[in-house]
């Protein structure tokens, strides 16, 4: 069944089926493939994508590179397209983005900012991070566990420690949900997903044969595992840090954490940026105040042969190559036929 993308935007997981997310990671280990071997071809020539970002993030590097390889141009625009009536509504903002560029890359703090401009941009949107969703992290996330794990979607087993609100649980939940994985959150209570979130994605988990899980207790999530997952607990200019780090510090990913998986080929992964030492200014601050040498993961952790957070990284450059080619490449070669095997596919 051939699976075509093309004028989507994608602003989160749950706007797509089982199958076109795994067209799109499709895509992304072919490019990521063709990179590799130096006989990528441009889809995107003549293309322009507006790059607008309003927060400091690491969530859209690679963007760039992805739209060069291609053939795509891309200008990074620095609008505070979510402050609606001091520089100008939304709307006007997107009709005129739209009017200009091709495509649109949104990295920022409103939900509700990306799905205006995907309203009235009429071109597609991406949404590379908002405070409720970070659909192309969690592609790229998906893309390595199909690179490190040798098992088939419904067999891969993810924990994710720490905050259950955070935006890369919530699209890692709706995407594992989507491809029938086992997907268990450990968290505070405190930081649990809303309920009706928690009812959405269990009945998508059901429907598609996986599992999802929100509980306290970390030595129940992590126990056989594929993947102990975590992400930074707060920002540089988040508030309450005292509490949120005493609250957070039980799910911290320590040897004992993964230990506890009872799987000796469970890898560690983190989103970044990552707070594992000192030598941050945040990580000193918080060395100084709380005398605590790390948070959400152990130095030991981050960096030992379990961790494949840089392959994470380097892999939002291949998901969002892969969003760009399905979205507005040339139809002709942007569409690649959803049936084939996915997993296992080792392309490291």
């Amino acid at each position: 069944m051939s699976i075509s993308l093309r004028g989507r935007s994608v602003l989160t997981l749950d706007e797509f089926t089982p199958e076109e997310i795994r067209h799109l990671l499709q895509l992304a280990a072919e490019l990521k493939v063709a990179r590799r071997n130096g006989n990528e071809t441009p889809r995107l020539r003549g293309k322009n994508i507006a790059l607008c970002v309003e927060a400091d993030s690491v969530s859209v590097l690679g963007s760039e590179v992805a739209a060069y390889d291609q053939g795509a141009r891309i200008v990074r625009l620095t609008l505070p397209v979510s402050h609606a009536g001091q520089w100008g509504s939304i709307e006007d903002t997107a009709q005129v983005l739209g009017r200009i560029y091709d495509a649109i890359e949104y990295c920022g703090h409103a939900q509700s900012a990306v799905e205006e401009l995907a309203a009235h941009a009429h071109v597609p949107v991406y949404n590379g991070c908002t405070d409720e969703s970070h659909p192309i992290q969690a592609l790229a996330d998906f893309l390595t566990m199909q690179e490190f794990a040798d098992k088939a979607p419904s067999e891969i087993a993810i924990a994710f420690l720490g905050n259950g609100r955070s935006p890369i649980a919530a699209s890692l939940a709706l995407g594992a949900a989507k491809l029938g994985m086992d997907f268990r959150i450990a968290s505070p209570p405190i930081f649990w997903p809303a309920s009706s979130f928690i009812d959405h994605v269990t009945l998508q988990a059901r429907k598609n044969g996986g599992k999802f899980t929100v509980l306290e207790h970390v030595g129940a999530a992590v126990l056989g595992a594929d993947f102990v997952y975590t992400a930074s607990w707060l920002g540089e200019h988040e508030a309450g840090w005292a509490e949120r780090i005493r609250l957070l510090s039980p799910f911290a990913v320590r040897a004992n954490v993964m230990e506890a998986t009872d799987n000796p080929h469970c890898k560690f992964m983190h989103c970044l940026p990552a707070f594992h030492d000192r030598s941050t200014k945040a990580g000193a601050r918080i060395a100084k105040q709380f005398g605590l040498d790390c948070m959400e993961v152990t130095d030991s952790i981050f960096g030992s042969k379990a961790s494949v957070v840089f392959d994470q990284a380097a892999n939002r450059m291949h998901a969002i190559k892969a969003i760009f080619v399905a979205t507005i490449g040339d139809p002709q070669t942007a569409s690649s036929d959803a049936q084939r095997t996915l997993w296992p596919f080792d392309m490291r």
